[in-house]
C-alpha cells in the first residue's frame, strides 16, 4: 500500500503513535523515519504522512513498537540545579537522571530552567504533554518568587496590560507583592504564556534580581506537600477530572488501555539509546548486585510502587523564607 493511499487511511500520524509511546518527540520520529529507521506492516516507511490503526504493526529498528499504555501523569518537585531534558550536551545532571527508580518513560509537559524549582508535570503521553505546554492552553502557572530589591504594589499591577521587553511581547501577568525579608521580597507571580524566562525578564525589568524562583501551580495541579525531589502519581479518574473533557479529547489521552510496563521495558531493552538515565542505572545496578550473588540478571526490575517516590530529597532551605503553597 502506497504512502498516498495509506495517510487516507483512519488512525493516528505514525510520529504521533510513535511520540504517544514515549520513545520519541514527533520531531524526532520523524527524523527516524526519514532515515529509513520505521517500517510498518514488515515494509519499510520514508514519509511521516501516515495513518495507522490498532491493527498496523510499527516497528523502529526491527522491533515492534510496544502496545499503547493508559495516559498516566506524574507530580515531581524538580530540585533546582537540574536541567528538564533526557541528556544535557554540556553533561550537566538532568531530571532524568534524578528520577527514583520504577518510573515509566516520561516525558516532561513544558520545562523549568536549570534554577527554577517547583512543580513539573511528567506524563507517558506525548500527545498529553504537547496541549499541556502550549500557550493556548491557557493554563495558569504560578510561581512563588523571592527577588533582591523594592517595588510598589502599583507597579506590579500594571503588569496586568502586558509589557514588551527587547521586543518580546509577554501577556497578562499578575504579581502580588507578599512580604519583605531583609534586603528581599516575597511575590507571587502567575503566569499562562510560560515563555522563556518569562518571570525572571519581567521582574529584571522592573529593577529585581530573582534569587530564587519555585512553580506552586500548573493549572489544576498543586505542588502542596510534595517533598524536593518526590514523585506522586495522580489517580486515573482523579486525572482525567482535573484535565477536563476538552484537554482530554485535544491530546487523545486514553485511560482505557492496560498498564504496560514490562512491555515498555522489553522494547527499551532493545533501544539502549532511548532507555531513560534512570532506567539504565537500575539495570546496572541489578546487574552488579546479582553478580555478586552470582544470580542471573533476566528479570524486569522492581514492581511499580504506590504513593510518592522518593529519592534522598535534600534538606529544605530553611533561612529562604516560607516553605511554598499551593494557590487557594
Amino acid at each position: 500500500m502506497s504512502d498516498k493511499s495509506h495517510s487516507e487511511k483512519p488512525g493516528e500520524r505514525i510520529a504521533k503513535v510513535i511520540a504517544r509511546a514515549g520513545l520519541a518527540s514527533r520531531r524526532e520520529a520523524e527524523a527516524w523515519i526519514a532515515a529509513g529507521r520505521v517500517s510498518v506492516n514488515g515494509a519499510v516507511i520514508s514519509s511521516p504522512a501516515l495513518n495507522v490503526g490498532p491493527s498496523d504493526r510499527v516497528s523502529v529498528d526491527d522491533t515492534p513498537l510496544c502496545a499503547h499504555e493508559r495516559t498516566r501523569l506524574f507530580l515531581y518537585h524538580k530540585p533546582r540545579g537540574l536541567v528538564t531534558t533526557h541528556s544535557d550536551p554540556q553533561g550537566r545532571d538532568t531530571i532524568f537522571r534524578a528520577l527514583p527508580k520504577g518510573l515509566p518513560r516520561l516525558i516532561s509537559a513544558g520545562r523549568l530552567d536549570i534554577n527554577t524549582e517547583g512543580l513539573l508535570l511528567l506524563t507517558n503521553d506525548g500527545g498529553l504533554a504537547r496541549i499541556l505546554e502550549l500557550p493556548a492552553t491557557g493554563w495558569l502557572r504560578r510561581y512563588r518568587v523571592r527577588a533582591l530589591g523594592r517595588v510598589r504594589q502599583e507597579t506590579l499591577d500594571k503588569l496586568r496590560g502586558g509589557v514588551t521587553i527587547d521586543g518580546v511581547r509577554y501577556r497578562s501577568i499578575e504579581a502580588t507583592l507578599d512580604r519583605e525579608q531583609g534586603a528581599n521580597i516575597w511575590l507571587t507571580v502567575s503566569i499562562r504564556e510560560g515563555k522563556n524566562r518569562e518571570v525572571r525578564n519581567v521582574l529584571e525589568h522592573l529593577g529585581l534580581k530573582v534569587n530564587r524562583l519555585i512553580r506552586v501551580a500548573f493549572g489544576s495541579f498543586d505542588l502542596g506537600e510534595l517533598e524536593n525531589g518526590a514523585v506522586k502519581e495522580i489517580e486515573t479518574e482523579e486525572l482525567r477530572t482535573k484535565l477536563g473533557e476538552q484537554i482530554v479529547a485535544d491530546s487523545g489521552a486514553n485511560f482505557d488501555w492496560p498498564l504496560r510496563i514490562e512491555e515498555s521495558r522489553a522494547f527499551l531493552r532493545h533501544h539502549p539509546s532511548r532507555t531513560p538515565l534512570w532506567m539504565r542505572g537500575e539495570q546496572a545496578g541489578r546487574s552488579s548486585s546479582a553478580a555478586g550473588r552470582g544470580e542471573a540478571t533476566q528479570g524486569d526490575g522492581p514492581k511499580r510502587t504506590r504513593g510518592p517516590f522518593k529519592k534522598n530529597p535534600r534538606r529544605r532551605d530553611r533561612s529562604s523564607g516560607p516553605r511554598p503553597s499551593g494557590p487557594k
